[in-house]
């Protein structure tokens, strides 16, 4: 009986040890093919995420074609400090005022990476809106880590 006892404290233990140690969602990986999956809506979650991820991954293509059919550097190649000329989608548009300034601060995306377009001096810039084409010319810069084109020469795209 006693022996039964400290059998089972064993097997909890390593079942306690094993949750501890084992990232969320690592025994679901161990499972076998025949295993049966107890949380149904957990595979119709990873599928829209899956669905979601490839999609972004599709766009990100589409966008360094593009860029390369017009004959221009990437974002994630293009060199600090030189004139550039880059294209992509803008991400996110939002008006955040510096040193008292308003700004007008973009996140520009072409598949290989991005940077933040920064017009200093407006409010807001028609056409300027998140999901546009664009294209940029300018010097890219380094703030706090981050890549930034100050007050760049526009070109809105269809």
């Amino acid at each position: 009986m006693a022996e039964q006892q400290d059998r089972r404290a064993a097997r909890a233990a390593r079942a306690a040890d094993r949750d501890v140690d084992e990232p969320r969602g690592a025994r679901e990986d161990r499972r076998g093919p025949g295993d049966r999956d107890d949380h149904p809506h957990r595979s119709r979650l990873r599928a829209s995420i899956s669905r979601w991820a490839s999609s972004d991954r599709e766009e990100a293509r589409e966008l360094r074609q593009d860029t390369r059919k017009a004959g221009l550097v990437g974002i994630g190649e293009a060199p600090d400090r030189q004139p550039v000329i880059l294209q992509g989608t803008l991400k996110t548009v939002s008006l955040r005022p510096r040193g008292g300034v308003p700004a007008l601060e973009a996140e520009l995306y072409d598949g290989s990476g991005s940077v933040t377009v920064l017009w200093l001096g407006r409010r807001r810039i028609a056409g300027i809106t998140p999901g546009r084409g664009i294209r940029v010319m300018g010097r890219i810069g380094v703030h706090d880590g981050h890549r930034i084109m100050y007050n760049p020469r526009y070109f809105l795209r269809p």
